[in-house]
């Protein structure tokens, strides 16, 4: 992981070249790297889609996941991030800690995983050492040590050398490891200081990896040419991270692609073995039967009639999975670690013809993307996309036109609002009572609720005045109807009540024929709710939100004074520190000014 163009890409070609996977080391210039393989990602150089690549190292199968860089690829990012069992987070030596470092980081140390701190690109102009070590024990991580020195920097010549065997940097990191962890300062003490490394060594067993997530970080360099990619390797057999391994399946699938037409889940298993022809449940009411899998190994994708622990497999045959299913038996659900995209534009197909396939090539890229939403505005007949950035324009484009032969173009990118409940409001439509057109009656009561409780259904109806099938219409369509609300934003963190509710049993004539006109249908109350529900919506009032985005900026102390009264004519409201930093919240691009408070 790393912030845009920090060389993950360059890094992965050397470790695949040291690890005799390649014989060749690609060039992400050249368009001929291993993990790069859409050809917008080699026409672009940037890293577009996550790729696995697996290669055994000693008797230790590593699977090596290249992520992008770019933040409006961050749902990338997101999708890896629960079947790590490490990160190496890339750091430029030239451009340092980045603001996407700096995210990362604080995820990754939220989830507690370990994390190897690896800095790029020695040999460039303007590379830094001391600078570059600073800005990541401010930034990063106080715990973070230099396992070497670095030569020559910003030459071709460039070199690392490590400290191994050092006693000077044996003894700085056991005092950094034994700030973190009660059993290697035990294990410290009890041997007087005079061992420092077989103390830190005893500690920091593999089976105790996880703990590096407490912020001691390991730091390393890497040149132009590979200097350090040897080290990499020796570390990662000595000090794998690992996770204990469940009874069963117990997997979680982490993606979900599309070949030929047919959907494929890319799943990291975490224990038991998966077979093909297995059948799988992976959610309520969803299953399904593997019918083949293939294996990442060796630098390709190979075809198994089994998969183990350990390894990240792709399955055909799961038609309903989705991103985040858990298949097997189930641990903790998917927890976002991002915030979600604060930006739409709309979607124009090149030809009005085009506009249903256009709808459902959509629906498909949004489905392989777990932070990427579609809005449906039907009385304009427009699909908006939600995004993170202008560059996934440029992507969405690509790909509708190669995967789905759809010419598109978009229209100027908006923000994305929610709408909030201003009060309460209630409304009710009773069976046969004009102007009520529908063999149903249905109450609903509309209320605020808890800030970030989404939308919350509730009954104040006897269990059973209603058939399950009505209750569950009723429920469903609630939740449709508010993803958009009285100014076309979806309406969130309410109460919907059930206030109300009634039908007519199935009538027949004397010869047995159903008669729709004498009996409810679910129909009926799919098509009354909304109406009930939205003058209830009414009544209680909306209030329109827009996302804020709280933000750090770094200037020069001679420059503050300017740029001060500049942040308060926009709505911003900074506080300032002693080192001049500003910490505020702005809207993002597309709103009309900046609001929000700070943290001093």
């Amino acid at each position: 992981m790393a912030h845009v163009d920090a060389g993950k890409t360059s890094l992965t070609e050397r470790l695949l070249h040291a690890a005799g996977v390649i014989d060749e080391v690609g060039s992400v210039d050249e368009g001929n790297t291993q993990t790069d393989s859409l050809a917008l990602e080699r026409q672009r150089g940037i890293t577009i889609k996550s790729a696995v690549v697996s290669f055994a190292i000693g008797g230790t199968t590593v699977n090596l996941i290249d992520t992008p860089g770019h933040p409006d690829f961050i749902a990338e990012v997101e999708r890896v991030l629960s079947v790590l069992d490490g990160a190496v987070l890339v750091v430029s030596a030239v451009e340092g800690v980045q603001a996407q470092t700096r995210v990362l980081m604080r995820t990754l140390r939220r989830l507690g995983l370990p994390t190897l701190i690896f800095v790029n690109k020695i040999d460039r102009r303007g590379a830094r050492y001391d600078g570059v070590l600073r800005e990541i024990t401010d930034r990063l991580s106080p715990g973070a040590v230099a396992m070497g020195e670095a030569t020559g920097l910003g030459t071709p010549g460039a070199a690392f050398t490590p400290f191994d065997g050092q006693a000077a940097f044996a003894t700085s990191l056991v005092d950094v490891l034994a700030a973190q962890e009660d059993a290697l300062l035990a294990a410290y003490v009890h041997d007087e200081g005079s061992s420092p490394t077989p103390a830190a060594r005893r500690a920091r067993r593999p089976d105790r990896a996880g703990a590096g997530a407490s912020g001691v970080l390991r730091l390393g360099h890497h040149g132009g040419r590979g200097g350090g990619a040897d080290g990499w390797h020796r570390g990662v057999a000595a000090r794998r991270p690992g996770r204990p391994g469940g009874a069963g399946v117990g997997d979680r699938l982490q993606g979900r692609a599309r070949a030929g037409g047919e959907k494929v889940a890319y799943a990291r298993m975490f224990g038991g073995t998966l077979r093909t022809r297995d059948r799988l449940s992976f959610g309520p009411g969803r299953a399904g039967k593997v019918t083949a899998i293939s294996v990442f190994d060796g630098g390709t994708s190979v075809r198994r009639q089994e998969v183990t622990a350990g390894r990240i497999a792709r399955l055909w045959g799961l038609a309903d999975v989705r991103i985040g299913d858990t298949i097997g038996h189930p641990d903790r659900g998917l927890e976002p670690h991002f915030a979600p995209p604060t930006l739409e534009t709309v979607v124009v197909p090149g030809r009005p013809a085009d506009r249903g396939a256009l709808h459902l090539a959509l629906t498909q890229l949004a489905e392989q993307d777990p932070l990427i939403d579609l809005r449906q505005d039907d009385l304009r007949q427009e699909v908006s996309v939600s995004l993170y950035g202008e560059v996934q324009k440029e992507v969405i484009q690509a790909t509708l036109a190669t995967d789905f032969g759809l010419d598109v173009t978009f229209r100027e990118t908006t923000t994305i609002c929610v709408e909030r409940p201003s009060g309460t409001g209630a409304a009710v439509e009773v069976i046969s009572v004009a102007p009520n057109p529908f063999l149903a009656t249905v109450g609903l009561r509309v209320e605020p609720g808890p800030i970030g409780s989404g939308v919350r259904f509730r009954l104040e109806v006897e269990l059973g005045s209603l058939p399950y099938a009505f209750m569950r219409t009723i429920e469903e369509t609630v939740h449709e109807t508010l993803k958009q609300g009285l100014h076309g934003w979806e309406v969130l963190d309410c109460v919907v009540t059930l206030t109300h509710s009634g039908y007519y049993a199935r009538q027949s004539h004397a010869h047995g024929s159903f008669d729709k006109s004498m009996s409810s249908t679910a129909g009926d109350f799919r098509n009354l709710v909304p109406l009930v529900l939205m003058t209830a919506l009414r009544r209680a009032g909306t209030t329109v939100y827009e996302p804020l985005h709280r933000f750090r900026l770094e200037l020069p102390p001679d420059t503050l004074g300017p740029v001060l009264p500049v942040l308060a004519g926009l709505g911003a409201i900074p506080r300032t520190r002693l080192e001049s930093v500003v910490e505020g919240r702005s809207r993002p691009p597309g709103c009309t000014g900046w609001s929000g408070g700070c943290r001093g």
